[in-house]
């Protein structure tokens, strides 16, 4: 039975089948619709501006800044530098398909380049992988930096055409064309913006600081294996390989929660849940993430001293070990301890002091079990309290992995690395607690996917919301009689466009982080963890899966993330590159034809309503590709969570009411609404 379960879970999470969970879980958080949407807005109001530009023309020069306008080029005339804000805006969304076009180009290319590298790990020979690996990686991380220069690029674009619009309203102010309550208003819109521009770089400060540390935690991934290892007994080789398994899979959930740090909205702040009463919490999202990513080996250490837990009485016999004289748990409480000592050194929050009561409570079980052997037992009312206690642990452990997995948006069902599998397989050794295991990564995959689809129904309403709002907005201007068109009008119309193309440009800020964390990990990879393979030694006395699989293992964790991010970008660039072409590049041609007439021919005229039309169509066609994909989005996480059930629930025996009851109910509180609300 157990063996079969292994067997289900690995066909479960293939790298196909993780590329394609990855990109479900993401899905509210990196969906491309927010790239897309607020794109023929922008052109209407760009085409709205040309429009209003052919009426009266005055200066705005009256009192200009100290050093000079930055950005403005002709403030002697407020219609030139509306066509400066046309013309920019053109360069920016023609830039942006280009430069998409070339992304999705670009991104095709990595899952070739990591197949070859998984082949050259699997080979046998390190010299053989020392000579070629480090090329297939060096293929990843240049098609990383090349795309990370094209969205930097185009994100630098908007804001030229943010700073220009943001300079002329500041020049309207200045220039006294405002009183009382407009001049108030376009006041805050302008504070709005410069906030939005000082979060945007706490944002980018954030990720770089992010991307450093995980080379820190890489070394410290390679530190606790060789501690860890030697202070393993002879013969424990399971409770090693649970060891390795927790510090891979925390590993991966650092990369996978940083990553989804990036594509999250940058206006976000520190999530609430993080403040303990009557005290302000002093990590950032970056923080918290790193906390969260330990609860793997936290749940595996919990999971082992729940194995010598038989029904209702505690396995002395096998929990301890008669040749060192010591319980078996002292392994565990070193381990907890060790994680303990780690987290110390983090910011205070709600996470750390949740997985500091977890390392506390179990070193305190593993002392209280440290106690008694199998001469000398303890009474009957001792057993009970420590059986609830180690009982209490396992539930608060599955609460905190199952939070862990909604912070970090990690696959619930994780593959094992291919080199442990390998060793594991050989030796048809498998958890005892298997199928109870098993029926918690179900429910834990049911529990994520219905919290996604919660999340990403929401995020197509306020989308579908904030659409409504700018498309009210600009029916009422061109609903304006041409002679009404006046100054406020056109105020109002410059204020909505800088909104619109914040929200364009936040996107490709999303787009600069992703590629900053593709690179950044595999330079980790060709830098650190390729020089400690290559530096380990095979003697390894402890264990069959020894140091250097560990790090081949490491290796290949580092390249697949790398490439399943990839894979995420290559989705989002591909849609884009093709709505663009289908949907926004005729209009954007139009608004160049449209600033290149003469006002003042009746053709200008017919211009005009044409891009109104064809933006108002664009628009729909968007909305509708929208709801399609929302469609297909629910139809697969429907058939992902049925192909679990059909594969791996189907061969599992029936559950206790009581198992099922505690699994349920440990994962409901870990991605309850008020913790994944402060991330959506």
């Amino acid at each position: 039975m157990d063996s079969q379960i292994a067997k289900k879970n690995k066909s479960l999470t293939t790298a196909e089948e993780m590329r394609n969970q990855t990109k479900l879980v993401m899905q509210p958080y990196a969906n491309w619709e927010q790239y897309l949407t607020p794109a023929p807005l922008s052109i209407a109001i760009l085409g709205e501006l040309v429009f209003i530009s052919s009426k009266t023309d005055f200066s705005i020069n009256k009192n200009p800044p100290k050093g000079g306008y930055k950005f403005i080029r002709y403030p002697e005339s407020f219609r030139a530098c509306l066509m400066q804000v046309c013309n920019s805006g053109w360069w920016a969304f023609n830039e942006a398909h280009k430069n998409m076009d070339q992304i999705k180009l670009h991104t095709m290319a990595v899952p070739d380049y990591m197949k070859t590298a998984v082949k050259i790990l699997f080979q046998g020979n390190n010299e053989l992988i020392e000579a070629h690996l480090p090329d297939q990686l060096e293929n990843i991380r240049v098609i990383a930096d090349d795309c990370l220069e094209l969205a930097t690029s185009t994100e630098k674009r908007f804001e030229d055409v943010i700073n220009i619009i943001q300079e002329l309203l500041e020049a309207c102010v200045n220039a006294e064309h405002f009183y009382g309550e407009e001049l108030s208003a376009i006041k805050k819109k302008l504070e709005e913006a410069k906030l939005r521009k000082q979060t945007s770089e706490e944002a980018a400060k954030r990720s770089e600081k992010a991307v450093k540390t995980i080379e820190g935690e890489m070394t410290k991934a390679h530190e606790n294996y060789n501690k860890a290892m030697d202070s393993l007994p002879s013969g424990w080789e399971m409770i090693g390989m649970d060891l390795v398994s927790g510090i891979t899979e925390g590993f991966t959930s650092l990369i996978n929660g940083v990553t989804s740090m990036g594509s999250e909205k940058l206006t976000q702040k520190s999530p609430k849940r993080t403040q303990s009463k009557g005290q302000e919490s002093d990590a950032n999202c970056f923080d918290e993430i790193n906390i969260y990513s330990k609860s793997a080996e936290i749940l595996r250490y919990s999971e082992k001293i729940q194995e010598f837990v038989k029904e209702n009485t505690i396995n002395w016999k096998d929990l301890y070990d008669q040749k060192h004289k010591i319980a078996k748990t002292k392994f565990q409480a070193d381990q907890f301890n060790r994680i303990r000592e780690s987290l110390n050194k983090s910011p205070d929050c709600k996470a750390k002091e949740e997985a500091l009561n977890l390392c506390s409570k179990g070193i305190e079980i593993c002392e209280e079990l440290a106690k008694y052997s199998p001469e000398k037992k303890c009474d009957e009312a001792k057993t009970t309290e420590l059986i609830e206690m180690i009982r209490k642990l396992n539930e608060s452990a599955r609460s905190f992995d199952s939070k862990s997995k909604a912070v970090t948006k990690s696959p619930a069902l994780t593959p094992k690395p291919p080199m442990m599998e390998k060793e594991e397989s050989k030796s048809g050794k498998v958890s005892e607690k298997a199928s109870e295991n098993a029926r918690f990564r179900i429910e834990q995959s049911r529990a994520q996917l219905d919290k996604t689809r919660e999340i990403y129904e929401k995020s197509v309403e306020n989308m579908e919301k904030n659409q409504k709002e700018l498309t009210e907005i600009l029916i009422t201007m061109r609903n304006c009689d041409v002679k009404q068109i006046d100054f406020n009008t056109t105020i109002e119309m410059l204020v909505k466009g800088m909104d619109v193309m914040g929200r364009v440009k936040e996107q490709w800020e999303k787009m600069v982080r992703f590629f900053q964390m593709v690179s950044n990990i595999v330079k980790v990879s060709l830098t650190k963890t390729l020089k400690d393979f290559l530096s380990t030694s095979e003697k390894t006395q402890k264990l069959s899966y020894n140091a250097k699989l560990f790090s081949k293992d490491l290796l290949y964790n580092q390249a697949f993330q790398a490439s399943n991010i990839a894979s995420l970008v290559n989705m989002i660039s591909t849609t884009y590159t093709e709505v663009s072409s289908k949907h926004l590049m005729d209009r954007i041609s139009s608004l160049g034809k449209l600033m290149a007439m003469d006002k003042e021919k009746p053709e200008f005229l017919s211009e005009v309503e044409q891009l109104r039309n064809s933006c108002d169509g664009a628009q729909q066609a968007i909305l509708a590709l929208v709801l399609k994909n929302k469609k297909e989005f629910e139809e697969k996480s429907s058939a992902r969570l049925e192909k679990i059930d059909k594969e791996l629930l189907a061969i599992l025996p029936a559950a206790a009411p009581e198992e099922m009851k505690s699994i349920k109910s440990s994962v409901k509180s870990g991605f309850a609404d008020d913790e994944e609300e402060a991330y959506a």
